[in-house]
């Protein structure tokens, strides 16, 4: 789109047409005079905390809350000498899979009209998408880096859990957390990756790689027929040409239910302000903190042992290859308490397995490690 500037400001914001921005600032935050940033600029999900920037967390309880000092993968990508231009939109406290927020508006999607974006690092898959911003940090606990990526045909990474810093991001579920980068390319993905895990990319790599076909998302134990898809089919030709060896796969199914612990660390997160702000909660959100606080004891015992069986598992490929969602994408507007898990079948089980996600588009790269991922999405970008 044209009459933008890529540096933030006045302009940004007057260009934001798909409400990507919670907040545009007036003046861009400049970050480190050189380093492997310097010049690009970096829309930071408004669930991560930024000194002296309002961080509301998509809610309206945090409204006018300034926090006072960067999270950690901020102050990295600063030292880097990266430009923050603003927070990006998002879902109330993250908790939603679509691009809908009550308090600051939808976000809209740049490539699919009427569509969702996805959620729930939707304004930062929007942002770059329209070429407002080239680079976000955002967060993924189910599935919220990679849907807006696919949505908004963007490259997103769900890294590891437990690789990159958590301080000064409000907590989901601790257990599921992530926090990663985002961006228009792998290469930009992999290069802001490096500084916020401090380490180098990776080379580009498929050649020798067996990588497992998924047909159906694994089963989570909860009692639900996971969705099952042929969407990559399209990509076998490539990835063998590429020298992979791709193969039928399935992951083992979760030995229980894990949502109970979702929810059990959900209230955790919230206790400080729900019940006792509930009224101040959108609807969204609202039914699923009262359903947290009667989780049995019994049954989060039982989550926690399942997922931590499920995290032992050793796959018998290098890599897997699976779509990102597996149903048409949703209007913006629709239910999300009806979508959501239709929609993130495909993404959920890899916060719960603890592996690494990375979306290209609607293509998702899988393994138990982020350096497996960005070195098989730079051979596929750099074919």
């Amino acid at each position: 789109m044209s009459g933008h500037h890529p540096d933030g400001g006045p302009d940004t914001a007057a260009a934001d047409i798909y409400n990507a921005g919670i907040t545009w600032l007036a003046e861009p935050l400049q970050g480190a005079a050189a380093g492997p940033l310097a010049g690009r600029t970096l829309l930071v999900k408004d669930l991560i905390d930024t000194e002296g920037i309002r961080t509301t967390y998509g809610s309206r309880i945090y409204t006018d809350h300034i926090p006072a000092r960067h999270a950690t993968v901020v102050q990295r990508a600063l030292d880097a000498g990266v430009t923050i231009v603003g927070k990006g939109n998002l879902p109330e406290f993250a908790w939603g899979v679509l691009g809908a927020n009550p308090w600051y508006g939808t976000v809209h999607n740049p490539l699919h009209p009427g569509k969702t974006t996805g959620g729930s690092s939707a304004g930062n898959a929007a942002a770059i998408a329209a070429g407002l911003v080239e680079l976000g940090i955002g967060t993924d606990t189910g599935c919220s880096i990679r849907l807006p990526s696919a949505a908004c045909g963007t490259v997103g990474l769900k890294s590891q859990w437990g690789l990159l810093p958590l301080d000064g991001v409000f907590p989901l579920c601790p257990s599921l957390d992530t926090v990663g980068p985002m961006g228009r390319t792998v290469e930009d993905v992999a290069l802001l990756w490096s500084v916020l895990a401090a380490t180098a990319a990776p080379e580009p790599r498929l050649d020798g790689l067996t990588v497992g076909l998924l047909r159906r998302a694994p089963d989570l134990g909860d009692g639900r027929e996971t969705e099952s898809s042929d969407a990559a089919d399209a990509w076998v030709a490539e990835l063998e040409r590429l020298g992979a060896r791709v193969v039928e796969s399935a992951i083992p199914a979760a030995q229980a239910d894990i949502w109970p612990l979702f929810l059990h660390e959900a209230a955790w997160s919230h206790r400080e302000t729900f019940p006792s702000r509930a009224d101040e909660y959108a609807d969204t959100i609202r039914p699923k903190l009262e359903a947290a606080q009667f989780v049995p004891p019994r049954a989060v015992a039982a989550a926690r042992e399942a997922l931590a069986a499920w995290r032992t598992y050793v796959p018998e490929v290098d890599l897997y290859v699976c779509p990102c969602y597996a149903i048409d994408l949703p209007l913006e507007d629709a239910d999300e308490l009806e979508v959501r898990l239709p929609l993130s079948s495909f993404l959920r089980w890899v916060n719960l397995i603890g592996w690494a996600g990375l979306a290209l588009g609607n293509m998702q790269f899988v393994a138990p490690d982020d350096r497996t991922v960005l070195a098989a999405g730079l051979a596929w970008e750099r074919r």
